[in-house]
């Protein structure tokens, strides 16, 4: 039989098992046959895995892309129609669809769901679901689709957009906040949208922090002068994410629909999820490798340079928190691990340095502190490139964690999630996309830094990370993306992917009162 590409001799991993010598093979863009020294099939190309792991191509469930716009305050908050390019694209300090998925195939990941936000005067979410297709048609690298943030929650969304957003659209999951002036909501606002997202099966993503809190805190620092980037985590404690999640986790519990709190960054959150799912509550948790790697003392760094840190919620200070984290991925506390790629460059007028005048002062650490507010900061780290790297080495490869938890974390979990039915595993009728690593003895490790990467920042938060090994091949669709070093695909080979309900466990039918939805 005539197969379009045989890989041969790779170690195989599924989130349940690894498979030595095994062969795959794929034909029209999936995976038709997987077994030992296949016999029988011809192919137009063979790949010799030399023996390497190979693993289902990463799904990053939590990428922020061509998020350009931001009304500024006296504008009307509603979504900027375009034709689908970035206006002043000079003025943009993050990462296209373009570039995101460039980066996203040269480390692995073959599938990104990004957002698509509602501002509080979009009254519906069909304009705002069309424009992202627009901005991200013809141009990505790796298939794609999106998660709705809701910040105006109006009877024309619960009512009408949230089912067409799912029929039509294919968009099975929406993303709510709990902080930010400009997102947040309320309880009372929260519960309408679980209400109607329960009804029609869609997975609820929570940002969980107590914004009037952040609000308190921020306010009473600067009257301190304690504005410097490193206060980021001073106004944000481990309490303020552990009250909010504890309060949504409650409130899912009433409305008895399911949740994933997203970028969870303490052991305080992670001490309630996991309670909550030892109730068999559908609580769902994600982090993401910042908060395995790095602590509060990057924001210290010299100058400015700590506002290359500042995510929310923060960096945390005590390693006990890392520790937390890592024991949280290990004991299936944590469903997915997720880059949270919500990047903007440091040396750009609308990035980090937005907080200093657009300007960077030099390195003048009082000048800076005294300058700048951390308020200002944009939020957000780039990691759509390194997330499966340096969760391989250092949780793979350290013998942390197991290979299978690793496909897990960053593919099965994820399709499974979030409705991707032919994705996330090696099994005969998938998508054959497909992760090849370097074969571990002849691999040499390497310090990385940020001129080896491939999106638009001008820094990576994890700049002289030893690296012990990096994906060797990049495979779509059985299409080679990536190949030993060189981005090999097209920009537009990428396509929109319409997902399903998940298959997680859903709603149990358990109540706290006499009252039903």
């Amino acid at each position: 039989m005539e197969l379009d590409t045989i890989i041969r001799n790779g170690t195989v991993v599924t989130a349940s098992d690894v498979w030595p010598c095994c062969d795959i093979g794929i034909k029209d863009g999936s995976i038709l046959v997987v077994g030992t020294k296949l016999t029988g099939f011809k192919a137009s190309q063979e790949i010799d895995a030399e023996g390497a792991y190979v693993t289902p191509g990463g799904i990053d469930s939590h990428v922020h892309l061509s998020q350009y716009y931001s009304p500024p305050p006296g504008q009307p908050q509603k979504t900027l129609i375009t034709n689908g390019t970035i206006p002043a694209e000079y003025n943009f300090a993050g990462d296209d669809h373009e570039s995101g998925t460039r980066s996203a195939v040269a480390g692995g990941t073959t599938t990104v769901i990004s957002f698509a936000f509602q501002f509080r005067e979009d009254d519906s979410l069909m304009p705002v679901i069309e424009e992202y297709h627009r901005l991200a048609q013809d141009k990505a690298y790796t298939d794609y689709a999106f998660h709705c943030i809701i910040t105006n929650p109006s009877q024309t969304v619960l009512e009408k957009d949230l089912q067409t957003m799912i029929e039509v659209h294919g968009i099975s999951s929406i993303k709510i906040y709990m902080t930010y002036q400009d997102a947040k909501l309320n309880d009372y606002e929260i519960l309408d949208v679980m209400h109607a997202a329960r009804k029609l099966g869609i997975t609820t993503m929570v940002h969980a922090e107590n914004a009037d809190v952040v609000d308190w805190m921020t306010d009473h620092l600067e009257k301190k002068g304690m504005t410097a980037p490193y206060h980021h985590g001073t106004s944000r404690p481990p309490v303020v994410e552990a009250e909010a999640t504890n309060r949504v986790v409650c409130l899912s519990e009433l409305m008895d629909t399911p949740i994933l709190l997203v970028h969870v960054s303490s052991e305080r959150a992670t001490d309630v999820i996991r309670q909550a799912q030892t109730k068999t509550l559908p609580v769902y948790a994600e982090t993401c490798p910042h908060y395995l790697v790095l602590t509060a003392d990057s924001m210290k760094k010299d100058g400015f340079e700590g506002a290359k840190f500042v995510c929310s919620p923060p960096l945390r200070e005590e390693s006990s928190d890392v520790q937390a984290i890592w024991q949280g991925l290990k004991n299936g506390t944590f469903t997915t691990v997720s880059s949270d790629h919500a990047a903007t460059c440091y040396n750009h007028p609308g990035g980090k340095m937005k907080a200093l005048g657009g300007h960077d002062h030099g390195h003048d650490h009082s000048h800076a502190h005294h300058t700048s507010r951390f308020r200002d900061i944009p939020n957000g780290l780039p990691g759509l490139e390194t997330r499966l790297p340096l969760l391989f080495t250092l949780g793979v490869l350290t013998n942390t964690i197991t290979p299978q938890k690793f496909v897990e974390l960053t593919s099965s979990n994820p399709a499974k999630l979030y409705g991707l039915s032919s994705k996330g595993t090696i099994a005969p009728g998938y998508d054959a996309d497909i992760t090849i690593w370097h074969p571990q003895a002849s691999f040499k490790p390497f310090k990385l830094t940020n001129d080896m990467l491939h999106h638009k920042i001008d820094y990576t938060p994890f700049e002289g990370t030893e690296m012990l090994n990096w994906p060797r091949y990049t495979l779509i669709r059985g299409q080679v993306v990536w190949r030993d070093g060189e981005i090999v695909g097209k920009k537009g080979f990428g396509k929109f992917v319409k997902r399903g309900r998940s298959s997680m466990p859903g709603p149990r039918d358990v109540w706290l009162s006499e009252w039903r939805p």
